[in-house]
C-alpha cells in the first residue's frame, strides 16, 4: 500500500496538521519525518496527526514518531494523535507510547 501526507499549518490552533493517509512502514518512514521537520523548522509548534485515513504503522513509524517527539519537546511542544484506529491505537497501549503522545477525542484525553 501506498503512504501519503496532506500537511497544514492551522492559525486557529497554532499547530501542524499531518492527514496521514495509507501505511507508514520502513519504506514510508522517512517521508513523513522529512515532511515533519521540515514544517517545525519553519513554524515551531505542536503537531496533530490525524490518522483516520492511516491503516498501519510498524516498528520504524513508531521510532519515527519518537523521533520527532524528541525534536518537538526540545521547545516544549507536542505531538498529538486523533481519528487513530483501534488496531493502532494498541500498538500505543502495547508498548506504553501511550504515556508520551497525547490521544485527541478520547474519554482520557489530556
Amino acid at each position: 500500500m501506498s503512504f501519503n501526507t496532506n500537511v497544514k499549518y492551522s492559525n486557529e490552533e497554532n499547530m501542524w496538521i499531518f492527514m496521514l493517509e495509507g501505511d507508514m512502514d520502513i519504506y514510508t518512514s522517512d517521508v513523513f519525518k522529512e515532511q515533519a521537520i521540515k514544517s517545525y523548522e519553519e513554524k515551531e509548534a505542536d503537531i496533530l496527526i490525524d490518522g483516520e485515513k492511516l491503516d498501519y504503522i510498524d516498528s520504524t513509524g513508531l521510532g519515527t514518531l519518537i523521533g520527532i517527539l524528541k525534536i518537538l519537546q526540545e521547545s516544549d511542544h507536542k505531538i498529538y494523535l486523533t481519528n487513530i484506529k483501534p488496531n493502532i491505537r494498541k500498538l500505543f497501549d502495547i508498548t506504553e507510547l501511550d504515556k508520551l503522545f497525547n490521544f485527541r477525542g478520547e474519554n482520557n484525553e489530556q
